[in-house]
C-alpha cells in the first residue's frame, strides 16, 4: 500500500461520510498489471490449506472416535465455565475494535449499535470466512441505518484491522522473547531464533508507532485515502488487540488437559502463530490449519486430549457466538421493522383521507 503524508488532500465531505479520493490513483494499466499477479496469493493460500489438511489428517489418523469422544467429554464444568467467560471477554474486546475505529473517523454511533455490529460481524466472518465480504455486509446492514456511507464503513473495517494486527504483533513479540527457551522445545527451533523473531516483531510494531507519531499518515487502498490513527489511539489499539488475543488464547488454554506443563505465555505465542497461519490460508476460522499447527506444537501431549480441546474450543469460540449473532441479527431486524411500522401507519392513513372526496 503506497503511503503518503501531510501532502495528501483532506476529505472534502465536511460530515466525514466518504473517504477522500486520491487524485493520483493508479492508472488502469497499472491496476491490470497488479491483478495479473493476484492469483499468486490465492495459490499460496490454497497450497497452505491443502498441506495443513494433509498434516492434520496424518496427526489424527492414530486417534479413535472413542478416544476423541472421551477427551471431548473430559472437560470439567469449571473448565467450560471459565472458557465461556473468556469468550465473553474476547468478544467484548472485539467491540472496542469498532469503537476505536469510529473515534478515529470522528463518527458518533451509540455503543449498543457499535457492539451489535462488531460482535455479529466478527462472529459471522469467523465461521463463514471471506471477512471483507461477510463482515462488511453485516456492518453495512447495521451501520447504514446510522447514516454511515459504504466508504466510511470500509474505512472502519480497515482501521479495525490495524487494531488486530498491532495486538497480535505485540503479544507475539513479547512471548517469543520471554519464553524463547520453552518454545524452542515445543516448536523444534532454537531459543536464539525465537528471540530474534520476537525482537524483529516488536521492532516492526515500534517502528509503526514511531512512524505514525512523527506526522499524520495516510494509506491509499485502491485509490481511496485513509488517515491512520496517531500514537495515542494506536497505543489504545495495541492494548485492545492484545487483550483480545490473550482472552481468545485463554479459551483454548483452559480447555487443555490438566498437567500439560505449558505456561500461558508460551502457549500464547503458539496460538498467535497458529492463528496467523490460519488467516493466511483464508479458510473459515483457519479451519484445519489452526488445528494442525497447535497439534504439532503440543505433540508432547496426548493427541486425543488436545484434539478434544480444539473441538470444544471451536464450539465455544465459533459455533455458540455464531448462533447468538444470527439470533441477534434476527431480533435487530424485527425490532427495526417494528419501529418503522407505527411511523408509516399515519402517513398511509393520511394518504387515504386525502384521496377520499
Amino acid at each position: 500500500m503506497p503511503v503518503r503524508g501531510d501532502d495528501l488532500p483532506r476529505d472534502e465531505d465536511p460530515a466525514g461520510q466518504d473517504p477522500g479520493r486520491d487524485p493520483h490513483a493508479p492508472a488502469a494499466s497499472h491496476a491490470r498489471h497488479r491483478r495479473r499477479y493476484a492469483w499468486l496469493g490465492t495459490l499460496a493460500s490454497v497450497v497452505l490449506f491443502v498441506i495443513s489438511l494433509g498434516v492434520l489428517g496424518k496427526l489424527v489418523s492414530t486417534v479413535t472416535w472413542a478416544e476423541l469422544r472421551a477427551a471431548f467429554l473430559a472437560a470439567t464444568p469449571e473448565q467450560i465455565g471459565l472458557a465461556v467467560a473468556l469468550v465473553v471477554v474476547s468478544y467484548l474486546f472485539l467491540t472496542c475494535y469498532d469503537a476505536l475505529a469510529l473515534r478515529q473517523l470522528k463518527l458518533k454511533v451509540p455503543y449498543s449499535t457499535t457492539a451489535l455490529a462488531s460482535f455479529t460481524s466478527y462472529a459471522v466472518s469467523f465461521n463463514l470466512g471471506f471477512p471483507l465480504l461477510t463482515a462488511g455486509t453485516v456492518r453495512y446492514w447495521i451501520y447504514s441505518a446510522q447514516g454511515l456511507s459504504p466508504g466510511r464503513i470500509a474505512a472502519l473495517t480497515i482501521v479495525a484491522g490495524f487494531t488486530f494486527w498491532l495486538g497480535m504483533g505485540a503479544v507475539l513479540g513479547i512471548s517469543l522473547i520471554r519464553e524463547a527457551e520453552p518454545l524452542s522445545h515445543l516448536t523444534y527451533t532454537s531459543a536464539l531464533f525465537n528471540q530474534g523473531l520476537g525482537i524483529a516483531t516488536l521492532a516492526v510494531v515500534l517502528a509503526y508507532l514511531a512512524w505514525v507519531t512523527v506526522k499524520r499518515r495516510s494509506v491509499k487502498v485502491r485509490g481511496w485515502r485513509l488517515e491512520l490513527p496517531g500514537l495515542k489511539l494506536s497505543l489504545s489499539q495495541m492494548l485492545v488487540g492484545a487483550g483480545d488475543v490473550c482472552a481468545a488464547a485463554g479459551v483454548l488454554y483452559v480447555l487443555l488437559p490438566a498437567g500439560h506443563g505449558v505456561s500461558f505465555e508460551a502457549f500464547v505465542a503458539i496460538y498467535v502463530l497458529a492463528a496467523m497461519l490460519g488467516i493466511a490460508s483464508h479458510a473459515p476460522g483457519g479451519l484445519g490449519v489452526f488445528e494442525a499447527t497447535v497439534l504439532l506444537a503440543l505433540s508432547g501431549l496426548p493427541r486425543e486430549s488436545v484434539l478434544g480441546a480444539l473441538l470444544l474450543f471451536r464450539v465455544c469460540y465459533y459455533l455458540v457466538p455464531f448462533v447468538v449473532a444470527l439470533a441477534a441479527l434476527g431480533a435487530y431486524e424485527i425490532a427495526k421493522r417494528a419501529r418503522l411500522t407505527p411511523r408509516e401507519a399515519p402517513d398511509d392513513d393520511a394518504a387515504e383521507s386525502d384521496a377520499s372526496p
